[in-house]
C-alpha cells in the first residue's frame, strides 16, 4: 500500500472506538479516509466478525469507494468487499464490508432497526449533511438505543469540513480525531467579479483554453449541472478539434459506468484529461493525476419552498469551505493551480459553509419513514438540525392527502405498503393505486421516467412521448440512450416490487387516459385546469399559476396533471417542463376521491348579489357549479359577515360625525386601562367590531341582498347600542363634541388623533391662562392656533408656556399682516373677540 495521511492517525482511531462507542474523524479530501479507515478496523476484537457498513452520499462514489477497497486487498468486488446502490448490488455470503447508499441504509434500518451482524456504520462525507445521511443517522442512534446492548453497534462520523466538537456534542461528547492531511500548496488564480446574468460558458471556456496553455497536467472544471457540463463540452470540442493529446471527460451522476471510470481512471500516457464535474468531485472521488482546478463557483441545490409545496433546482454561489474542497484537488500529489472564475473581494462575501439538506428539502419521504419508524414528532430522535415545522407539517399533510395516514396520525395499511417501496410516497402511491387497477407495468414506467432525469429533454412536455421511448416505439436520440436503459432497469425493480392481483382493474388499460390518470395519484396538488382554450396558461388544484414558456402541443387540452414545473425566483408563474393531459371523465372514477363537494353562499363581486351554488372542486379547481334555491338565513348571515370581514368595515355607511363617536368613546377606554383598571368603556375599535360581527350587525342583516342595500343600515343606532347605561350621557360629559372658548364660541373637537385636537382663532382665547382639559381633568387637548385666515400659526399643548415665550414673536408677525385686527400686548387681561376687534 502506498503511504497516506491518513495512515498517521489509525492508531488514534482505533483506541477511541474501543474506549467508546462513537467517534469523530475530521480529515480533509484526499488524506485517505475513505480507503484506508474501513480496512484498519476490519480486524478489530470488538467487531468479532460483525459487519462494516459504509455510508455514502452519492452512486458513484459508493461504486468507485467500493472497487478502490478492494484492489488493496488485491480482491474483486463482491468478496469481502462489496456495495448496495440503486439498481445494483455486488455483495456475496464472504463480504464483510459494505459500501452503501444513505437511502439503503435508512431502509434497512426499517427492515432491521438493530443492524444485527453489523458492528459499525461509517458515515463518511457527514458535512454534505444529506437528508438521507441525517435520517439514517437519527435512525441508527435511536435503534442502537432501544434495541442493541451486545455486541455493541459502533458509530463513525468521517468529515472534511464540519466542526467536529458540533458533531461531538450530538454523540455525547464523543472523542474527536484529526488528520491534518497533506497538500501540495496550490496557486489561487483569481478571475474578474462575476456579473448576475452573466452567461457562464464563455468565462469557462476562455479559462480552459488559457489553463491548457499556462499548466501541465489534467484539469477539474466545477460546473454547476449537466446542462452547463453539455455546453461545455461542445464548445471545447469545436475549439480542441484536432488536439489528439486531450481527451474531454464529462463526470455527472446519470453516465453510465463505462464513462464515469473513464474520467476517474489516470489519463493514458502522453495525454491530458479536461474532466468537467458536478460537485459529485469535491469530495467524495479522487480524479487520479489532476493538478489544475478551475471552479465556475456555483452549484445547483434542490429547495424546497413550503409556501407552494414544490421543489425546485436552484443555482446558487458555492460556500468557502466548498471552494477550499475544490481548489485542494490540484494539490494531491504535487504543486497545482486553482482557477477561480470570481473575485478574491467577491470570495470574502462567500457563506463559511453550506446549507444542510434537511433546513431545505422536500420532507414528505422524511415525515413517511418516521411514520413507520413510530414517531410522529421527530424531535423525540436525535439531530444534527432538527426538521423545520413548516416542511415537515406539509410533509405530513401530504401524506394524509394521498391517503396514508389513519385517523391517529399513524401509518395505516396503505401507508405501510408505501413505506415500504424504495421511492418517494407520491411515486409509492402512484405505484400501488396502479397496480390495484391492473397499471401496474404503465405505473412501473411511469415511476421510473419520474424517478430519473428527463429522457426526452426538448420533445415537448407530453410524457406520452417518454413511455413511448421506454417501450422502444420510439427511437432515443444519442445522448438519452443512457437514460432510457437505467430507466427501463428501475422499471423493473419496481415492478418486482409489485406483487398480487388487481383488485379494482379497469376494462381497457391500453387506453392513453390512464397516463393522466396515474400522474393525479402522485400529483394531486397539480391537477391543472387551462384558464382560457388553447392557451399556454393553467391554474392548478393548490391554487398556483403555471404556464408553458413556447408553444407546445398539450396547449390543447383543456385539463392536465403536471409532473416537472418550476420558476426562477421573483417569477409569479410556474414554467411546466412535464405533463400528460388528464380526462375530467375520470373524477366520476378512480379520480373520485380527489372530489369535494361544497354549499357555497357568497357575493358574486361583478354583480353585486348574493349567490348560492353547489360546487364539485378538485382542490381550488371548480369542476362543476348548481345554483341553489331557497337560502338558509343562517347561510346567508354567514357570507353577508363574510363579506363585510374581506372588504372591511367601510362597507358599512360610516360618516365623519360617527368616526368621531367611535374615537371618543376609544379614548375614554384608553384612559380607564392606562389606570391599570378594567375599562367600563367596551372596546369598539375596527378590529374588535370586525371579531365581534355576529353579535351586533347580523340582526340586521335580513333585508340585505344586494352590496346597495349595506347603505341603509342604521350604523349609528347599531353602535350607539352597544353602550350600556349611563356611558351615552357620560360621553358627552367627558369626551364632550364641542368646547366653549373665552370668546364665547363653542369650536367642536376632533378626535381622529390620539390627543384631541382644538383648532381656535388665537384671538378667542385672550384672556385664558391654561390649555382647557377634558375627562374629568384626566386628559389635555392640543391647541391649534390659528390666524384671522383660519390658517395655523402655532400647535402648542402648554397655553401658559405660549402666552409667555412665544406669543410676542406670533403678535408682531400676525399685526404686520393683519393691522386691522386686535393684537393686545397681554393676551391674559385683553378681552376675548370672534371678531377682528372687540366691541366697544
Amino acid at each position: 500500500m502506498n503511504p497516506l495521511p491518513i495512515d498517521a492517525v489509525l492508531p488514534d482511531l482505533r483506541a477511541a472506538l474501543r474506549s467508546r462507542h462513537e467517534a469523530v474523524l475530521e480529515a480533509p479530501p484526499g488524506a485517505g479516509k475513505t480507503t484506508r479507515v474501513p480496512l484498519a478496523l476490519l480486524d478489530e476484537p470488538w467487531l468479532a466478525g460483525q459487519r462494516i457498513l459504509m455510508l455514502e452520499p452519492r452512486r458513484l462514489a459508493a461504486r468507485a469507494a467500493a472497487e478502490r477497497l478492494a484492489s488493496e486487498l488485491g480482491e474483486a468486488v463482491g468478496e469481502t468487499v462489496g456495495y448496495r446502490i440503486r439498481l445494483e448490488s455486488r455483495v456475496g455470503p464472504r463480504t464483510r464490508i459494505e459500501v452503501v447508499t444513505e437511502g439503503i441504509l435508512a431502509r434497512r434500518l426499517q427492515e432491521d432497526p438493530a443492524l444485527e451482524g453489523v458492528g459499525l456504520v461509517i458515515f463518511d462525507e457527514f458535512h454534505e449533511r444529506s437528508l438521507d445521511a441525517d435520517l439514517a443517522l437519527a435512525l441508527t442512534l435511536n435503534g442502537r438505543a432501544l434495541l442493541r446492548d451486545e455486541p455493541p453497534l459502533k458509530v463513525l462520523l468521517m468529515s472534511a469540513t464540519l466542526e467536529g466538537e458540533r458533531l461531538s456534542r450530538l454523540l455525547d461528547d464523543a472523542p474527536v480525531v484529526r488528520s491534518e492531511g497533506r497538500m501540495f500548496p496550490v496557486e489561487q488564480r483569481w478571475g474578474r467579479p462575476s456579473q448576475p446574468g452573466e452567461a457562464l460558458e464563455p468565462r469557462v471556456l476562455q479559462t480552459v483554453i488559457q489553463a491548457l496553455a499556462d499548466e501541465a497536467g489534467s484539469l477539474l472544471v466545477f460546473l454547476p449541472g449537466q446542462a452547463e457540463i453539455r455546453r461545455v463540452a461542445e464548445q471545447l470540442g469545436e475549439r480542441l478539434d484536432g488536439r489528439g493529446d486531450i481527451l474531454l471527460c464529462p463526470l455527472h451522476g446519470d453516465l453510465d459506468l463505462a464513462a464515469q471510470r473513464a474520467a476517474i481512471e489516470p489519463a493514458p500516457a502522453g495525454k491530458r484529461k479536461v474532466v468537467l464535474a458536478t460537485n459529485i468531485a469535491e469530495t467524495s472521488l479522487t480524479i487520479d493525476g489532476v493538478r489544475v482546478v478551475v471552479d465556475a463557483g456555483l452549484e445547483r441545490v434542490p429547495r424546497f419552498d413550503p409556501a407552494s409545496g414544490m421543489t425546485r433546482l436552484d443555482t446558487q454561489r458555492i460556500s468557502r469551505a466548498s471552494a477550499t474542497q475544490r481548489a485542494g484537488r490540484a494539490g494531491r500529489l504535487q504543486p497545482g493551480a486553482c482557477y477561480r472564475l470570481w473575485s478574491e473581494t467577491q470570495h470574502e462575501q462567500l457563506a463559511a459553509h453550506g446549507s444542510a439538506e434537511i433546513l431545505q428539502a422536500d420532507l414528505a419521504g422524511l415525515a413517511l419513514q418516521l411514520a413507520r419508524w413510530g414517531v410522529g414528532d421527530p424531535n423525540e430522535l436525535a439531530w444534527l438540525d432538527p426538521p423545520p415545522a413548516a416542511a415537515y407539517a406539509q410533509g405530513r399533510d401530504l401524506l394524509q392527502r394521498l391517503g396514508a395516514l389513519a385517523g391517529d396520525g399513524s401509518l395505516n395499511r396503505h401507508g405501510q405498503a408505501m413505506a415500504e417501496l424504495p421511492a418517494h410516497p407520491r411515486i409509492a402511491h402512484l405505484l400501488l393505486r396502479g397496480q390495484a387497477l391492473g397499471l401496474g407495468a404503465l405505473a412501473c414506467d411511469l415511476a421510473a421516467l419520474l424517478g430519473e432525469r428527463d429522457i426526452g429533454r426538448g420533445a415537448g412536455a407530453d410524457l406520452h412521448g417518454r413511455v413511448a421511448l421506454l417501450a422502444g416505439e420510439d427511437r432515443a436520440a444519442r445522448g438519452a440512450r443512457g437514460g432510457v436503459q437505467r430507466a427501463r432497469q428501475l422499471a423493473r425493480q419496481f415492478r418486482s416490487y409489485l406483487r398480487g392481483p388487481a383488485s379494482d382493474a379497469v376494462a381497457d388499460p391500453q387506453h392513453p387516459r390512464w397516463l393522466g390518470c396515474l400522474l393525479a395519484f402522485a400529483y394531486p396538488d397539480r391537477i391543472a385546469q387551462q384558464r382560457r382554450a388553447g392557451g399556454a396558461d393553467y391554474r392548478l388544484a393548490n391554487g398556483r399559476a403555471a404556464t408553458f414558456g413556447e408553444p407546445d402541443a398539450l396547449m390543447k387540452e383543456p385539463w392536465l396533471v403536471i409532473a416537472d414545473l418550476g420558476s426562477r425566483q421573483g417569477q409569479r408563474e410556474e414554467r411546466i417542463y412535464l405533463a400528460a393531459d388528464l380526462d375530467p371523465a375520470l373524477f366520476d372514477g378512480p379520480l373520485a376521491e380527489q372530489v369535494s363537494r361544497q354549499e357555497l353562499l357568497d357575493w358574486d363581486e361583478r354583480e353585486g348579489v348574493l349567490r348560492a351554488e353547489r360546487q364539485l372542486k378538485v382542490g381550488e379547481l371548480v369542476l362543476a357549479r348548481e345554483a341553489l334555491a331557497g337560502l338558509d338565513d343562517e347561510m346567508r348571515a354567514r357570507a353577508l359577515l363574510g363579506l363585510v370581514r374581506r372588504k372591511g368595515l367601510e362597507l358599512l355607511p360610516w360618516n365623519p360625525e360617527l368616526r368621531q363617536w367611535q374615537a371618543r368613546v376609544a379614548l375614554l377606554r384608553r384612559l380607564d386601562l392606562a389606570g391599570k383598571g378594567d375599562s367600563e368603556w367596551p372596546d369598539l375599535s375596527d378590529a374588535a367590531l370586525l371579531a365581534s360581527l355576529e353579535d351586533w350587525l347580523q340582526p340586521w342583516l335580513g333585508k340585505v341582498s344586494r352590496l346597495s342595500h349595506f347603505a341603509n343600515l342604521d350604523l349609528a343606532g347599531m353602535l350607539q347600542g352597544l353602550l350600556p347605561w349611563p356611558l351615552p350621557q357620560r360621553l358627552d360629559e367627558l369626551a364632550p363634541r364641542t368646547l366653549e372658548v373665552p370668546s364665547g364660541s363653542r369650536i367642536r373637537l376632533d378626535y381622529s388623533e390620539e390627543m384631541p385636537v382644538l383648532a381656535v382663532r388665537l384671538q378667542e382665547l385672550f384672556g385664558l391662562a391654561d390649555t382647557p382639559r377634558i375627562a374629568g381633568g384626566r386628559q389635555g387637548v392640543k391647541l391649534h392656533l390659528l390666524s384671522p385666515a383660519q390658517r395655523p400659526v402655532q400647535v402648542t399643548q402648554d397655553l401658559a408656556s405660549f402666552w409667555r415665550n412665544t406669543y410676542a414673536e406670533v403678535k408682531k408677525d400676525l399685526k404686520g399682516r393683519y393691522p386691522k385686527h386686535y393684537w393686545p400686548d397681554d393676551p391674559l387681561v385683553a378681552e376675548p373677540t370672534a371678531r377682528a376687534k372687540p366691541r366697544r
